[in-house]
């Protein structure tokens, strides 16, 4: 009986042996995907926060950044006749470790789905802060069960630019050498005079500490509040008004009927809502056959923002949402074109518009938080230079001599 048992038992084992490594070896093939690419590569890119000072950067505003996304089979044969729909995500808040921009942190600086039909989706856009990006992608056919939707996330890492790090140093032993002087005088011998309750010099430099403390609170909090006011200066009744787009917002050329409508103004972190349709003003039945160029550009300084190339949906539609994280006017600018296979042919044209957005001033807890920093190395250095001062002159310590009249 035992040995009839044994048979069964290695059989057992053997088929259950066959079921786990076919599972894994499923679970192990290569499944589809989505391909992400940025040119230049995005360890070349500095955040807009510094790439424009002649201190930091190359003195001018580079080109945005172009994010490239392929959605792949599981042979990695690119998948044909898809739809993606990207957004993108700035950095989560930090509010110790922040950077120039506070308040885009932790939100969706774009939103934006596109017919694709070589299953590539590229947009240009420009980063402002430094940081890891989640890229939230989702692939789905045009033409139904054609493929497996996709699901998938994806990060990018914007790094610092080297030479803020370097000015910080800087920064930095200059506050520690203010402080270890401090430190240094106050820890001396020092007589006091009848009536005083401290050294002449000990009190004049902590007068001087107080003011430069007083000077540095009210430059953070005044400099905010002058950004803030100077960014507003682009709303409507609030002084500088906003240019006229020197092209219509619709406009119906050659049988076609174009608007580009949405939000009329915008605030620094927050999304705004976008809408291009196109139709044939005979029929009014949408237009599909034709290629859109958006393109959203600073005023002030004339770089670009963001900018992307499709074709509309089914209803000749394209739809999206972009955060303005610049409290300056912004163009917005859609130009229409035939496709090359299209039987519709016509001279490309455009509509614009012209939108106000208003700048943020950073919140106070952040400019506390970074004054707080800047206090504490002055102060460390301070215990730094008595320290080193009890040590030169151990009996003496902080003793101060009172002078005899």
């Amino acid at each position: 009986m035992t040995k009839l048992k044994w048979p069964k038992l290695i059989g057992a084992i053997c088929m259950i042996g066959i079921v786990l490594y076919g599972w894994i070896g499923l679970s192990q093939s290569p499944q589809p995907s989505v391909r992400l690419t940025t040119n230049p590569p995005i360890n070349q890119v500095l955040p807009l926060e510094a790439e424009a000072t002649t201190v930091l950067g190359s003195g001018h505003y580079n080109p945005p950044v172009q994010l490239m996304l392929q959605a792949v089979d599981a042979q990695g044969q690119s998948l044909k006749d898809a739809k993606i729909h990207l957004q993108l995500f700035t950095r989560p808040k930090n509010p110790w470790f922040t950077t120039d921009f506070p308040i885009v942190e932790g939100t969706k600086l774009l939103d934006i789905e596109g017919n694709a039909p070589t299953g590539q989706l590229q947009v240009q856009q420009t980063l402002p802060i430094r940081g890891t990006y989640q890229l939230q992608v989702a692939v789905t056919p045009l033409v139904a069960n054609a493929f497996e939707p996709i699901q998938q996330k994806l990060t990018l890492t914007l790094p610092e630019n080297p030479l803020k790090f370097r000015y910080f140093g800087i920064l930095v032993v200059i506050l520690l050498a203010v402080g270890l002087l401090g430190g240094w005088v106050i820890g001396g011998r020092q007589a006091i005079q009848p009536g005083e309750i401290a050294p002449q010099r000990v009190r004049l430099l902590l007068s001087g500490l107080i003011v430069v403390a007083i000077a540095a609170l009210l430059w953070v909090n005044i400099s905010a509040e002058l950004a803030e006011s100077h960014h507003s200066m682009s709303m409507p009744g609030m002084g500088e008004e906003v240019p006229p787009s020197s092209k219509p917002a619709k406009l119906q050329s050659q049988g076609l009927y174009m608007q580009l409508s949405g939000d009329q103004s915008a605030t620094v972190g927050q999304p705004a809502k976008l809408q291009v349709s196109v139709s044939d003003p005979k029929t009014s039945q949408p237009v599909t056959d034709v290629l859109l160029k958006v393109t959203t550009t600073q005023l002030e300084n004339n770089w670009v923002a963001f900018a992307y190339q499709g074709t509309p949906d089914s209803n000749g539609k394209l739809a999206w949402e972009q955060e303005f994280f610049d409290g300056a006017p912004h163009s917005i600018v859609v130009e229409v074109a035939p496709l090359a296979n299209a039987t519709r042919q016509f001279q490309p044209f455009q509509v614009a518009e012209n939108i106000p957005v208003e700048g943020v001033a950073p919140p106070m807890a952040v400019r506390l938080i970074s004054l707080t920093y800047f206090t504490g190395i002055v102060i460390i250095g301070l215990l730094l230079g008595l320290w080193l001062r009890q040590r030169q002159t151990p009996h003496s310590g902080m003793t101060w001599k009172r002078s005899v009249s």
